[in-house]
């Protein structure tokens, strides 16, 4: 009883020490992962999904072959597999009882089991978490497709904003175009009524000066007449039909 108990725990140690290198491997990748998290604060911190590590015989991690390689060469690892399992049965340090034949025909059908079924059961596994991850991506990207139609709905705002603003500053530089016309107008309008009355004082200026000229001619006129006596017209009159025959001769 004793002896079996030894075999058992001997048994169970290397497999603590593979789940204690399986939980260091995947512990080691999350902890790069998040030390990527805080070198890149931009990326994403949705958890990404991760894979296991590489392993041999099911349940041997490749590190352990990585490890004797560096010391022993390839036939390393099997090497020492089989001279510990040989030193330990010969010693009687591990006894190959019931319990040896009853865990070697389990450790078959657990073998022939993950051969037969395992790649269906991990189809099935990886396709419901690829359904699983799917319906959240799909959450996403309504999200993202909501927020984009946000943002053209915004943009199209923003745009139909400033058409606003130019159809208040069209309606403006319009009422200004109308108060220039209307001043321009009024312009004309005064410029019309000053012309008209400066015309009509350059007018009546010159009617006055015909006027005085006319009364200045009648005046000079009646003046030389009152002036000149029958005799002088009588000689003036000869005068002048004296020097009519000469240019006639000439």
């Amino acid at each position: 009883m004793m002896l079996s108990r030894i075999s058992f725990l001997s048994g169970q140690a290397p497999r603590t020490l593979a789940t204690s290198c399986i939980r260091a491997t995947s512990t080691s990748s999350a902890n790069s992962q998040v030390s990527q998290t805080t070198e890149n604060p931009g990326s994403s911190l949705r958890p990404v999904r991760q894979e296991p590590g590489k392993v041999r015989m099911g349940f041997i991690p490749e590190e352990w072959f990585q490890f004797f390689y560096k010391k022993t060469g390839v036939t390393g690892p099997y090497t020492f597999a089989f001279t510990l399992s040989t030193y330990l049965v010969s010693k009687e340090i591990y006894v190959l009882e019931h319990e040896y034949y009853t865990g070697l025909s389990l450790m078959i059908m657990w073998i022939y089991g993950i051969k037969k079924f395992g790649p269906k059961v991990a189809a099935a596994l990886d396709k419901e978490v690829d359904a699983y991850e799917a319906s959240w991506n799909e959450g996403r990207k309504e999200q993202t497709n909501t927020l984009g139609e946000q943002i053209s709905n915004e943009e199209k705002a923003q745009w139909s904003m400033e058409g606003q603003t130019m159809l208040v500053q069209a309606k403006r530089e319009n009422v200004a175009l109308q108060l220039e016309a209307n001043y321009r107008e009024r312009l004309i309008t005064a410029y019309g009524e000053v012309k008209k009355r400066l015309d009509y004082q350059v007018e009546k200026q010159n009617i006055e000066r015909r006027i005085a000229q006319k009364n200045l001619v009648d005046w000079v006129v009646s003046r030389v007449r009152s002036s000149i006596t029958p005799d002088q017209e009588k000689q003036n009159i000869n005068k002048c039909i004296s020097d009519l025959a000469l240019l006639a001769k000439a």
